[in-house]
């Protein structure tokens, strides 16, 4: 109760009949009748041992009936509640068409009725009062004068009581403030013989009355009491209440007298006794407070250990990239929400148990299906921030709503078939048969940049992000840095080179090559030069690069020369040449936590390489025939080939799990996480447990051929060819509630924008970066590691480029069919054409000659030729900006 305010009486309307000839009731209303206000509490020393002290009392014991002797009526207000009473009874005076105003009160617009009529209503509500104090109530010195009640509800002010005889205290009396008094005079006169009707006490005064009046004197003495007496008195009352008493005073007393074990407990405890706890029961209580909830969703070992304990913690640095990633969104994002934001590993637990639970349960998924491309093959299909971005040969790039399937934006500029595709939020980098890399904003569709270096079709490409990782410093210690400094693109194309560009930002200057709009321009060293945005020229391979993997410093590529070789980014050095394959290469995998790397291979094998030692850790036997597709996963290694099977290998031991084995037709997409397989071939799309190896549902039957297939998160998007028309598929395997539900992009790569990055402190890495580039220019074979020209990393490390040329040219002419080299109008006639100009201008390094001299290793040749042909161009040393020494 508010000690500000006292607590009141209201009186209900006493009821008086008087019979003559005809009945009169007359209704009187009373004002409240203010009772003795409860002292003050002292502050205590320790307000926890008065927990009490400012509680609300429950609503039944702030507004109670009582009934007095007689069946008078009354309700008890408690202080605030009292004063809300009284100022909402206060009557106004008014009258037919007026009325009077309160100080703080505007006029309103009313009934306009005659004074006579108003006067006549006034007068008819007097009454007569021949008793004008009840026995035993006193008045203060300045109310002096009365007026009888009125018949209507009319409250009249009460004068304060004072308890004068505890034992029988004083009864009230209405009396309004400033009334004259009373006067035997009515409006007419009442009918002969009959008296005037008398006012009646409004209550007779008993025992509840009395504990009223009395209560602070009561509860002052109370408070003088030691604790003991107090226990004892309470106590003693408690024992002859009431069960309805009890209930009250226990709804009271226990959320008073509740402890939150969760807040209290040290931060091990409890993170110790929710460990015990399965997930929906962590769920529901989560729900029981807000501290609950900050408590459970910001305990990382909880939800840590709730991942492993239901085998869905996959480890490596997929945990971690995750909570970066949210962290790193977090940081863009003005949060609105008043409670703490949840730990990462918490968003991570549920995304991961909605994407093992919602994919399999979920017979009757959203699906949407649409026309795209016309006729024409999807090369390329990406899935990135709600956006659907497919690739094709028909020189077109379309981004579509995975919601509605509306074409949002169709990017044209390339002329010819786009067979490479990278996405960083709302960046978008291809890569054509036309030989040039563009460079998309995606909110406005416009590109912003052409690149120009390559010679040939650009076919495989990747965006470098900036991450941390371990570098293995001198003497074997490792440190984390972050590497690259800024964001890169790599790519790498049919005329057997790599290049390293630079990704442009917002803020920087576009630049187009001069010859972009021209499509009979001739690209020249001059034009590379020129581009501030290009790094490095890798060379080195001897045939087309036909798939790159990058990450932090480290870039592998695979090519049709049969080798591996893997790239320092950062220097252009070729760290090792990988030799084991004995045809094309045709896929590549990398694996920065394991440090190795992985290839697939026209010969049917998988290797598995240390990118410590360049030695082939494992060979993957089992394909029958080409394996042009890995996916690599925090647990699983997949491989996909064209004999119709996909296998499932342990990356760390090379022990094969599973078979998978229900396709008729190559394998020509697939897509896997920690949970499923998603391959298409020949007239179906199959979703696989990859935990158990079996088929989990069809998504697609009775098509031509399934291009393309890519999902995250919830959604999944596939490319077919159904009755010679293009057709892109959307399936949705959420429902309305799954709104925290946050895909893992395929290799755990996120691209978050960093356009918030300091660029004072990224362009100081930077410089540091271009002063440690400044290499002996007068070094021989810069383009290849000094261990290459001793020979000390010759084992396991040589070529077979003459082997792979022992091949027939059928296969190259099938592949170049895949390639879509078709459709470039200058890919190889430009690339001969090139050499032919180049070709006296061809210069070959000591270090390059050298090779010649490395040892055979398991009788393969490690002669690697260096003449030049129609479709291998000159052999240049890797120098910053492509330029020439």
């Amino acid at each position: 109760m508010n000690h500000q305010q006292r607590p009141s009486l209201v009186l209900a309307p006493s009821v008086n009949t008087t019979t003559v000839v005809t009945t009169t009731t007359t209704t009187t209303t009373y004002a409240p009748i203010p009772l003795p206000a409860l002292p003050p509490p002292a502050e205590p020393k320790n307000p926890k041992d008065y927990p009490l002290l400012h509680a609300n009392l429950p609503p039944s014991l702030r507004k109670f009936t009582l009934v007095f002797p007689g069946g008078s009526r009354a309700t008890f207000h408690d202080g605030e509640d009292g004063e809300e009473q009284m100022q909402e009874e206060e009557p106004v005076a008014s009258g037919v068409g007026w009325k009077m105003l309160k100080q703080d009160e505007s006029g309103e617009t009313g009934r306009v009725v005659g004074l006579a009529e108003a006067v006549e209503r006034f007068g008819r509500k007097r009454s007569h009062a021949a008793d004008n104090m009840m026995e035993g109530v006193e008045l203060t010195s300045e109310r002096d004068t009365h007026t009888p009640p009125r018949k209507k509800a009319r409250a009249t002010h009460v004068p304060p009581i004072s308890t004068i005889n505890a034992a029988a205290p004083p009864s009230p009396l209405p009396s309004p403030h400033g009334s004259p008094p009373p006067q035997p005079i009515w409006p007419s006169a009442p009918p002969s013989g009959v008296s005037s009707p008398q006012s009646q006490p409004p209550l007779q005064p008993d025992l509840s009355l009395t504990t009223l009046l009395t209560l602070p004197s009561l509860l002052t003495h109370f408070t003088t009491l030691p604790q003991p007496l107090q226990a004892h008195f309470l106590l003693t009352l408690i024992r002859h209440s009431p069960l309805p008493v009890l209930r009250v005073l226990h709804s009271v007393l226990t959320p008073t007298l509740a402890r939150d074990f969760l807040t209290l407990l040290p931060p091990e405890l409890v993170s110790h006794v929710l460990s015990y706890l399965p997930y929906s029961t962590l769920a529901r209580a989560s729900r029981v407070s807000k501290a609950w909830r900050a408590i459970i969703d910001s305990d990382p070992v909880l939800w840590r250990d709730l991942m492993k304990n239901t085998k869905i913690w996959f480890g490596g640095d997929s945990e971690q990239a995750f909570a970066r990633s949210v962290y790193s969104r977090r940081t863009l994002e003005v949060s609105k929400v008043a409670l703490p934001l949840p730990h990462p590993y918490k968003l991570l637990f549920k995304s991961r148990h909605l994407t093992r639970k919602r994919w399999v349960t979920n017979e009757n998924p959203k699906h949407l299906s649409f026309s795209a491309h016309g006729t024409s093959v999807v090369t390329c299909l990406l899935l990135s921030h709600g956006r659907i971005i497919s690739a094709s040969d028909d020189h077109s790039i379309h981004v579509y709503s995975p919601a509605t399937g509306e074409l949002l934006q169709s990017l044209d500029g390339h002329e010819g078939g786009v067979w490479a595709l990278a996405a960083s939020r709302d960046i978008l980098v291809s890569g054509s048969t036309d030989r040039t890399v563009r460079i998309w904003n995606l909110k406005t569709g416009r590109c912003t940049h052409v690149f120009a270096g390559h010679t040939s079709t650009v076919r495989c490409l990747a965006i470098v992000r900036p991450e941390v990782i371990d570098i293995q410093g001198e003497g074997g210690i490792v440190t984390r840095e972050k590497w690259p400094k800024r964001s890169l693109i790599v790519t790498g194309s049919r005329d057997h080179s790599l290049r390293v560009w630079t990704l442009p930002r917002k803020s920087e200057p576009e630049y187009r090559w001069s010859g972009a709009d021209d499509a009979d321009a001739e690209l020249t060293e001059e034009d590379v030069e020129e581009n501030p945005y290009h790094k490095l020229h890798l060379e080195g391979h001897d045939h087309a690069v036909r798939a790159l993997a990058a990450r932090g410093r480290t870039l592998v590529s695979g090519s049709y020369d049969c080798t591996v070789r893997v790239w320092d980014i950062f220097t252009g050095e070729c760290k090792w040449v990988l030799v084991g394959h004995t045809q094309k290469v045709y896929s590549v995998v990398l694996d920065l936590h394991r440090n190795i790397a992985c290839s697939g291979s026209m010969d049917g094998t998988v290797r598995v390489w240390n990118l410590g030692n360049g030695q082939c850790q494992q060979t993957l036997t089992g394909h029958t025939s080409l394996v042009g597709l890995l996916g690599l996963s925090p647990s699983y290694l997949v491989s996909a080939a064209a004999d119709s099977t996909l296998r499932i290998w342990d990356p760390d031991t090379g022990e094969l799990r599973h078979t998978l084995a229900a396709h008729t037709g190559a394998i020509t997409c697939f897509q896997h996480d920690e949970f499923k397989v998603l391959s298409g071939s020949d007239g179906t799309l199959k979703m696989w447990n990859i935990r158990e190896g079996t088929v989990a549902k069809d998504l697609l039957t009775d098509v031509n051929g399934v291009w393309q297939v890519v999902f995250e998160g919830r959604c999944c998007v596939a490319a077919s060819n159904r009755n010679n028309t293009t057709m892109l598929d959307v399936w949705d395997f959420g429902t309305d509630e799954d709104d925290e539900w946050v895909g893992e992009p395929p290799g755990g790569i996120y691209d978050d924008d960093t356009d918030g990055e300091d660029e004072a402190e990224e362009q100081a890495d930077v410089d540091a970066m271009d002063q440690d580039l400044q290499v002996d220019v007068s070094a021989e074979g810069s383009a290849e590691p000094e261990g290459m020209q001793g020979g000390s990393r010759s084992s396991g490390v040589v070529d077979e480029s003459d082997r792979c040329r022992g091949h027939s040219d059928t296969d190259d002419e099938f592949m170049d069919r895949v390639d879509g080299a078709e459709g470039s109008k200058s890919g190889s006639s430009s690339t001969r054409t090139n050499t032919h100009q180049l070709r006296n201008r061809t210069m070959v390094t000591g270090g390059l000659l050298r090779r010649n001299n490395l040892p055979s290793v398991d009788g393969i040749p490690t002669r690697l030729p260096t003449q030049e042909t129609p479709t291998r161009p000159r052999v240049r040393p890797a120098t910053r900006n492509g330029g020439r020494r």
